[in-house]
């Protein structure tokens, strides 16, 4: 497994959120709440889940957001924590 840095997860996430919500990637930040501050109902959640999976399942062996932890994805950051945690199994 190639190590990937936390730097690059983030770029990621922020690629893919801009694309959903088309909005700059440069206009997003880790800090920002998902739904209040960018905008992302519950449809560009679910279009941003499938579009991590699909990235980092080519690196994490069976790599998919848990039902029950997706309330939890209210951040950017949560979102890229997530992935970094399932990185470090």
């Amino acid at each position: 497994m190639a190590a990937i840095e936390r730097s690059e997860v983030l770029a990621t996430v922020c690629t893919h959120l801009a694309e959903i919500l088309e909005i700059n990637s440069s206009d997003i930040s880790e800090t920002q709440l998902l739904a209040d501050d960018l905008g992302a109902d519950s449809i560009a959640l679910i279009e941003l889940v499938d579009a991590l999976e699909q990235v980092f399942s080519d690196i994490i062996p069976n790599f998919q957001f848990e039902d029950d932890d997706l309330s939890g994805l209210r951040t950017v950051a949560d979102a890229v924590n997530y992935i970094v945690l399932a990185l470090g199994k």
